[in-house]
């Protein structure tokens, strides 16, 4: 079913597909989901994190897994991975990672899949599988472009990509 709003175009969706792998995303705007529950979340914030994302991107012909980023303020980027996969490894300066580890409590900002969830936006959807960021992945990206090896990230900062256009901002 389609449905338009003034303002807004929250697009066809298969309820039967999407309900049960994707009900942590809510129905309109923006909620707080407790990390460690569905996922974790690493954070970076800036221009960093877009390049990060678009190099994900490339590297999984498109399907990096759920990105969540902010458009104002620090601009962070969160890109949702499995529960309790970031811990007992190193991270680069610049790195947040939210879990929910023994002693931790920590909230993951998730905008709707459509309609007005300003100041955020998904910079990658989740999929109907309901599958996450790949931790080691995301991990050696985050890695090479602190340690200057750039490769893929070179030439994306050079050509920055156009962010992705989204209905309702």
């Amino acid at each position: 079913m389609e449905t338009v709003l003034p303002g807004y175009f929250t697009g066809p969706m298969n309820t039967e597909s999407h309900a049960t792998e994707l009900d942590w995303v809510p129905s309109c705007g923006v909620q707080l989901r407790k990390a460690g529950v569905r996922f974790d979340a690493v954070r970076v914030d800036g221009c960093a994190g877009r390049l990060i994302a678009e190099a994900m991107a490339q590297m999984t012909l498109g399907e990096p897994g759920p990105v969540v980023e902010e458009v104002r303020g620090r601009r962070a980027v969160y890109f949702l991975v499995p529960v309790g996969s970031t811990g007992h490894r190193s991270w680069p300066d610049g790195v947040t990672r939210l879990t929910g580890e023994a002693g931790r409590i920590a909230f993951i900002p998730v905008p709707a899949l459509s309609g007005w969830t300003w100041p955020l936006r998904w910079r990658h959807q989740p999929g109907a599988t309901g599958r996450l960021v790949h931790p080691l992945l995301l991990r050696s990206t985050l890695l090479a472009w602190a340690a200057g090896d750039l490769g893929v990230l070179g030439e994306l900062e050079e050509n920055p990509p156009a962010p992705p256009i989204h209905s309702g901002e």
